[in-house]
């Protein structure tokens, strides 16, 4: 089976936010500013006290990091929160009793509560849409007019995203967490 990741080059964002709504219309996740699997957000100061710069403004998309070591998955006292023959970090609504516990845990605010379903979603990279269709990529992947994301198998070294990752410094979100995550925002 594949190991699935997604590079971000994220200096080539330009907060159009197709990729919220590619992800929303895949999905079939509600309209709002609360309900998202995917997000753009907007990182304005370097440096750090007291020599801080204002920046150019840079958009940061995010999403859940899909961790090797995800602490929601290891406090879900139902096993909805799993993972899947990918390495994908998914959600099974069925089991989910909306304890909330993995939205606490986890370090990257990537959960939210689906009203529709009253259970916890979040990204599962469109393993029940796309990859489950036989696709290769992700909607937010496919709309993104700048070509920020890239996703694939990190397992397979012939994968564009394999080879982005080869060729690019790269850095990860709270890496120091142990969690794992296999977003890389490239450098």
């Amino acid at each position: 089976m594949a190991r699935y990741g997604m590079a971000l080059d994220y200096k080539s964002c330009i907060n159009c936010r197709a990729c919220e709504s590619a992800c929303k219309a895949e999905n079939g996740v509600l309209p709002g500013r609360d309900n998202y699997r995917i997000w753009v957000g907007q990182k304005e100061i370097e440096g750090q006290f007291p020599k801080l710069s204002i920046s150019s403004l840079t958009y940061q998309p995010s999403q859940c990091q899909h961790c090797d070591n995800a602490p929601c998955q290891q406090v879900c006292p139902t096993n909805a929160t799993y993972y899947d023959e990918n390495g994908v970090v998914r959600v099974n609504p069925e089991q989910c009793i909306l304890c909330t516990y993995c939205i606490n845990a986890c370090p990257y605010d990537a959960r939210y509560i689906d009203d529709r379903t009253v259970t916890v979603d979040k990204c599962n990279f469109c393993s029940d849409t796309r990859l489950a269709n036989g696709e290769t990529t992700t909607a937010c992947q496919a709309t993104c007019p700048t070509k920020v994301r890239t996703f694939g198998d990190l397992d397979d070294p012939n994968s564009d995203i394999s080879k982005l990752l080869e060729k690019r410094e790269y850095k990860q979100i709270k890496e120091h967490l142990g969690t794992k995550p296999k977003l890389f925002y490239l450098l």
